[in-house]
């Protein structure tokens, strides 16, 4: 990371809503990366990883993967879940005991795209019933060592995210549905060090070519899982973009992108719901100014 970005950081962190900060810039010609980790709290050994929850990275990291080692399962239906085209709704209230009967009843049509958890949950489903175990225990080769559920966490040192019940989160996951489910659910639950997620996505490019694959342009907004730029004037990832660029956001202030234009990744993860969670004004403008820099 250079100086610039050092001062881009410094200064969010000064008048933003997260206190933590994590930066990637992925290489895919040399199949490399560097990485740095910021924060003005004083609870952090140096010497060890840093993870934060990805909130919604979970569904390309887990169903976009999943696509990716077992295209042959996917059938029309799993396809239009995978894509927010299912007509399912966006999101509800879950409960512990009957989510799954809640998200099996509903009918799959073909529809415009609606961004939704209900699909992401739905499609787990599906993909269970085809490969007879849990999506975590198929994808469990292809996840790094620093990606880990928030459910089988032990003693990692985290990033806070807010408050629940008067309590401060913080090695728990911030999304209620997956807190009340307590499952290894794939709508979000994945916490994740940025070395850990940069090495990943390095990894899906290695044993899946993905770039070629997921950087197309569509008439579709979502691809396999992937959230795509449609407007590059407009993108949260910055003046670099393209139509072929594509990754994902997490509702905690994460994200990811990746740039077949210039064979480059960026990964920005940081705890924005710490303190506020409906303006993200600030955070927008900060994800803009971390691509523009790193990729001029």
């Amino acid at each position: 990371m250079n100086k610039e970005i050092d001062l881009i950081v410094e200064k969010a962190l000064e008048d933003s809503n997260f206190n933590c900060v994590a930066l990637g810039l992925i290489d895919f010609d040399d199949l490399s990366f560097s990485s740095k980790f910021y924060s003005n709290l004083d609870r952090f050994d140096e010497e060890r990883e840093v993870y934060f929850d990805l909130a919604s990275i979970t569904k390309p990291m887990t169903l976009g993967l999943s696509y990716l080692a077992a295209p042959e399962i996917f059938d029309q239906e799993m396809i239009l879940l995978l894509e927010h085209r299912s007509g399912l709704p966006a999101w509800g209230r879950l409960s512990h005991s009957s989510w799954r009967e809640l998200l099996l009843s509903y009918k799959i049509s073909e529809s415009k795209t609606l961004y939704s958890d209900f699909g992401a949950l739905r499609l787990q489903l599906e993909i269970e019933k085809k490969i007879g175990k849990s999506v975590y225990e198929f994808l469990k080769d292809f996840h790094d060592k620093e990606i880990k559920n928030w459910l089988t966490l032990n003693g990692e040192q985290c990033v806070p995210t807010g408050f629940r019940r008067g309590q401060e989160i913080c090695g728990h996951v911030h999304d209620d549905n997956a807190f009340v489910i307590n499952s290894r659910v794939c709508h979000a639950g994945l916490f994740g060090s940025v070395e850990g997620l940069c090495r990943n996505l390095i990894k899906l490019e290695k044993d899946f070519s993905f770039i070629s694959k997921i950087g197309l342009k569509q008439e579709h907004r979502f691809n396999k899982g992937f959230d795509r730029v449609e407007n590059p004037s407009k993108s949260l990832a910055g003046v670099h973009s393209d139509e072929t660029t594509f990754g994902h956001l997490g509702f905690t202030g994460t994200s990811f992108w990746i740039y077949p234009n210039k064979n480059k990744g960026i990964v920005i993860l940081t705890n924005e719901t710490t303190t506020c969670w409906y303006d993200r004004e600030k955070l927008s403008k900060f994800r803009k100014d971390v691509a523009n820099n790193l990729l001029k």
